[in-house]
């Protein structure tokens, strides 16, 4: 299994409009529901009772405050 890692990280705001100018992996520090856009796919998901602490290392391009629920989530990237 690849370990992830960052050179830089940022708290996010969970916002329907907001680009990431990098391609990010995501940290949910506070469970709940997180609706994400992937790079390159325009289709929003939503990923369902994600539990606290999890780090997700997808390509997330945006974080949709819509179905949004989970908080204290913070993007890595490099």
């Amino acid at each position: 299994m690849a370990v992830t890692t960052f050179n830089r990280h940022a708290d996010v705001t969970p916002n329907d409009s907001t680009v990431f100018p990098e391609e990010s992996s995501i940290y949910v520090g506070t469970g709940g529901d997180i609706a994400l856009v992937l790079v390159g796919d325009s289709t929003v998901v939503t990923y369902k009772n994600v539990p606290d602490g999890t780090l997700l290392p997808c390509n997330v391009e945006k974080v949709m405050a819509t179905n949004t629920t989970a908080g204290s989530i913070v993007r890595g990237y490099n």
